[in-house]
């Protein structure tokens, strides 16, 4: 009996030995949701360990790319006075290839001491009709969340307007809370030209049948310079966004989880059509769109040596800036001059609207009637997809008063030809023999008139010079005079220097602010440490200035600090320069 509660005894001091052996050992390995897996599927793998510790080195996970990880996952717990511990590293993949993968060791310091997981292999195979793995942050976000660049006409004529419009579509389910470009398309064989957003707003759409909501991010204006297929590259985001989760906070609400996603619109290709060659006049210059044509002069009737200009003018809506414009053919008598071009040309998402024109000026030499031929204008409509050629009428220009070109009849064949010299006047010039010439005296300088004037004027020179004298004196003495002074010519310098940076925002509103506290320091002697917009409001109150100029320069004063932090148009530059000239007119006659 006795050795049967030994044997007993021993047997249950083993199994306790045993057990607090299991609980200090450590253990650490890798988990995989599976070793074999289609390029569409995901793979999570899970490094677990009893115990904790440091330094945890996961492997490099070539042929993977990782969607999600490291998450962490620690549980713990007592059963029957046995401590249970459990740490657990995760991450989601997504194979980038097809083959066969080792996804290598990884380690981990516990207690002092380094740990490694044992490697395992993966096989990814083609593509599987229904993947049943579980949908990830990133899936989610990429069914919510599209980035188009939606293009007007992608097969266009040879120097046809395109627009491309890349907007961000965001599914109603998430959240957007930053973005930002990363790499910014190069439009290669285009003329292009951006259309500036003053303001993104968010609007509400579809895209493939779902409501979503979109802003515009970018608009640009292209012109193909090359026929052929060209491609647009794409237009990259890297985009913040907050993707919701099954859990709910305290109130019930949704707990959304932050992720970042990279976007892109995709190359678009587009297909460039030549123009068609069947019907092209010779005189064709590459214009494509709608234009009128147009050929003036400023005056028909002149004398010689007078100027005329010719003014050659294209108006209408297509590649205005892209073509050359026809050139005059005048007879050889009169003076042509290099064209001054003129342009007139705004840029909107239709594509160039407006003028370009050349004024030649003409001078003639010689008395006459000189036709001015007809010029022609050829262009491409592609609406019609048609050439059209427009001639202006002829012009008459009558030379009234002037020499005769009588030498434009003789022919230079013979030798002996003669030319015919045309008389102008008196050819020449007489000497007069009988001079009327008349002595003078040797004093006759001296004790003259003019002789006693230039004796006493500097007598006279010294009372102006006494009057001048004091006049300096008060002027220098005058202190707040001076300081008006040097303030009012710098208030003019500085607006001067606005004008000449209109255009520039920053260097715009930075001369308009100086030229605005220095008037105000002119006109109601107050410093620049005094200045604030209301302090000078209530000294304009007291001065009794109307309300309109108070908050007109008050206005500008804002406008000025805005700009630092908000687009201003060119429009909105010229409007301020014209109201603060206006401003401080109607202020200085108030004050």
């Amino acid at each position: 009996m006795n050795i049967r509660y030994f044997i007993s005894f021993i047997a249950m001091f083993f199994m306790i030995f045993v057990m607090n052996a299991q609980d200090n050992a450590v253990t650490f390995e890798m988990k995989l949701s599976k070793e074999k897996l289609g390029i569409n599927e995901r793979l999570r793998v899970e490094f677990i360990m009893n115990k904790d510790g440091d330094d945890f080195t996961p492997p490099d996970f070539t042929g993977f790319r990782v969607l999600m990880g490291p998450s962490q996952a620690i549980s713990s717990s007592w059963i029957n006075g046995v401590r249970s511990y459990s740490k657990t590293y995760s991450y989601t993949l997504v194979p980038t290839a097809r083959g066969k993968f080792t996804i290598k060791q990884a380690s981990i310091v516990i207690a002092g001491k380094t740990y490694k997981s044992l490697a395992k292999k993966v096989e990814v195979t083609a593509a599987v009709d229904k993947p049943n793995d579980q949908m990830t942050v990133d899936d989610f976000a990429n069914d919510h969340l599209h980035l188009v660049a939606e293009v007007s006409k992608v097969n266009p004529y040879l120097n046809e307007q395109i627009s491309v419009v890349y907007k961000l579509y965001i599914s109603p389910s998430i959240r957007v809370s930053n973005y930002r470009p990363l790499d910014n398309p190069k439009y290669n064989n285009f003329w292009s030209q951006d259309i500036p957003i003053q303001r993104q707003n968010i609007e509400n759409g579809t895209y493939k049948g779902k409501t979503y909501r979109f802003v515009v991010l970018k608009r640009v204006v292209l012109y193909p310079q090359k026929s052929g297929k060209l491609e647009i590259e794409p237009l990259s985001l890297d985009v913040t966004v907050e993707v919701p989760t099954n859990k709910r906070n305290f109130f019930g609400g949704r707990i959304y989880t932050p992720a970042n996603k990279t976007v892109s619109a995709g190359r678009r290709t587009i297909n460039v059509k030549n123009l068609p060659s069947v019907g092209k006049p010779s005189n064709f210059g590459g214009a494509v769109g709608q234009f009128d044509f147009t050929v003036s002069t400023t005056k028909t009737s002149l004398n010689a040596s007078e100027s005329l200009q010719a003014i050659i003018k294209v108006t209408g809506k297509g590649n205005l800036k892209l073509f050359q414009l026809p050139e005059p053919e005048l007879p050889g008598s009169l003076e042509v001059y290099d064209p001054e071009f003129n342009e007139n040309v705004r840029t909107t998402l239709s594509g160039m609207q407006g003028m370009v024109s050349n004024s030649y000026t003409i001078v003639p030499t010689f008395k006459g009637k000189y036709p001015m031929p007809s010029i022609s204008f050829t262009y491409f409509n592609p609406k019609t997809e048609k050439y059209n050629t427009v001639n202006s009428e002829e012009i008459l220009i009558n030379v009234i008063e002037g020499p005769s070109n009588a030498l434009a009849s003789t022919t230079s064949s013979s030798n002996n030809t003669k030319q015919t010299v045309v008389s102008t006047g008196n050819q020449f010039g007489f000497i007069k023999l009988r001079p009327n010439l008349r002595t003078i005296g040797s004093n006759y300088f001296f004790g003259s008139k003019y002789f006693y004037a230039w004796w006493l004027s500097p007598l006279l020179l010294i009372p102006l010079a006494i009057l001048f004298r004091k006049k300096r004196d008060a002027i220098a003495s005058d202190i707040d005079g001076n300081k008006i002074k040097r303030a009012n010519k710098l208030a003019r310098k500085y607006l001067s220097e606005a004008k000449k940076t209109l255009g520039k925002k920053d260097a715009f509103y930075v001369s308009l602010e100086k030229a605005l506290h220095n008037y105000l320091k002119a006109k109601l002697k107050i410093e620049t440490s005094e200045f604030s917009k209301d302090k000078i409001a209530s000294l304009l109150t007291k001065k009794e200035v109307d309300e309109g100029a108070k908050e007109g320069f008050v206005g500008l004063l804002k406008n000025c600090e805005m700009a630092r932090y908000s687009l201003f148009s060119d429009v909105q530059m010229q409007q301020d320069y014209d109201k603060a000239s206006e401003v401080i007119s109607y202020l200085d006659k108030q004050l």
